[in-house]
């Protein structure tokens, strides 16, 4: 049977190190800081709209109330 290893996929030790430099070099030193804010703005705001639409009502169940009344 097959079965799937999502660790396998994962890079790992020296990989991340790999990685990191990657990003260092073809941003730059200075860069990083920025794009990390904008990342977790980014983050911020998609988990307020997130949270914003689960408060709401569904549009069908909001029909269904005005048609009672």
């Amino acid at each position: 049977m097959y079965s799937s290893n999502i660790f396998l996929l994962m890079p790992s030790g020296y990989e991340w190190i790999l990685v990191i430099l990657a990003i260092v070099l073809l941003f730059g030193g200075r860069k990083i800081p920025e794009l990390m804010k904008g990342l977790g703005q980014g983050m911020k705001e998609f988990k307020k709209a997130k949270n914003e639409d689960v408060d709401e009502k569904p549009a069908s169940e909001e029909k269904k109330d005005s048609i009672k009344e």
